[in-house]
């Protein structure tokens, strides 16, 4: 097994945004202040939950820069810096390798889409541009296209790539990709309602949207699976299965954002064509985290 990027729970993390959609730097380094005070093991900057498909170049790249000053080491970064355009990606992500980046979150082409051998050329030229490690990042239901385990299998025989974030939803894919390649390549669920199954098949944590309300709680809930206490695990996950599924009520990140401001810490709107939620989701969302206190 080559090294781990991190184990444990880490935060997809929101972009906080001004009332004129800009980004609030000073907001997004309270937000990671506060994820590591609160046992987040790692921070995921420019991901889907970041918003960085809207995000300048010079956007995305402050984006990171900032989050590597602001973290001081305390916890891996690891800079999304997927693109459907292989060229693209390799320039952005030796960028974020340049500004200190520990890793790399990479999605799978997007909209033009590919082969399963284009797969295999696309992150193949990126993991050989750069020198720090890579964790693929499979999530179909965005990108229109699975990657197949004999895919991933090929590709965790290069140095750099050294994991999949797995958001497919399928616990039959996911058992399938861990016994197959589960020995070559660490896997993290993408998924906040499939922490403790997967974890129990052999998963090393997550990535997560639900760590932005309560990082501690789902920083436990994967540290009692590292340490084989499935039973406490599992009430955690089921005890928060109803908050985890409202912060998807709508498209990610809108009903995250709203939730950290109905918590007074100031997320900030949505880029369009991200919109805001309908008062009645707004009310479903505020009794989520009125619930657990949060509100």
């Amino acid at each position: 097994m080559k090294n781990t990027i991190f184990t444990g729970a880490a935060v997809a993390i929101i972009t906080p945004m001004n009332a004129d959609g800009s980004i609030n730097y000073e907001k997004l380094g309270e937000l990671i202040d506060f994820q590591i005070e609160n046992s987040t093991d790692a921070i995921v900057i420019c991901g889907t939950t970041g918003e960085a498909s809207t995000m300048s170049d010079e956007e995305h790249l402050e984006c990171i820069r900032f989050t590597v000053e602001r973290t001081a080491k305390r916890v891996p970064v690891i800079a999304g810096t997927g693109s459907n355009d292989t060229k693209y990606a390799v320039e952005l992500s030796k960028e974020a390798e340049a500004v200190g980046a520990d890793g790399l979150l990479l999605v799978t082409p997007y909209y033009n889409k590919t082969t399963q051998r284009g797969l295999i050329a696309h992150f193949t030229a990126i993991a050989d541009a750069v020198n720090i490690p890579i964790i693929l990042y499979n999530i179909p239901g965005r990108t229109g296209m699975n990657m197949e385990i004999s895919t991933i299998k090929k590709l965790a025989e290069h140095k750099n790539i050294v994991a999949v974030k797995e958001a497919s939803g399928n616990i039959s894919y996911a058992a399938k990709l861990i016994a197959e390649c589960g020995d070559v390549i660490d896997v993290y669920s993408g998924n906040d309602d499939m922490i403790v199954p997967l974890m129990s098949l052999g998963a090393k944590g997550v990535i997560s949207v639900l760590s932005h309300v309560i990082p501690k709680q789902t920083h436990d809930m994967v540290q009692f699976c590292l340490d084989n206490n499935y039973a406490e695990a599992t009430k955690l996950q089921i005890d928060y299965l109803e908050l985890i599924n409202n912060l998807f009520i709508d498209v990610n990140p809108i009903p995250v954002k709203e939730a950290l401001n109905m918590m007074g810490m100031s997320a900030g709107p949505c880029r369009l064509p991200l919109y805001e939620m309908s008062d009645d989701h707004k009310d479903i969302l505020r009794a989520s985290l009125a619930k657990h206190g949060l509100v």
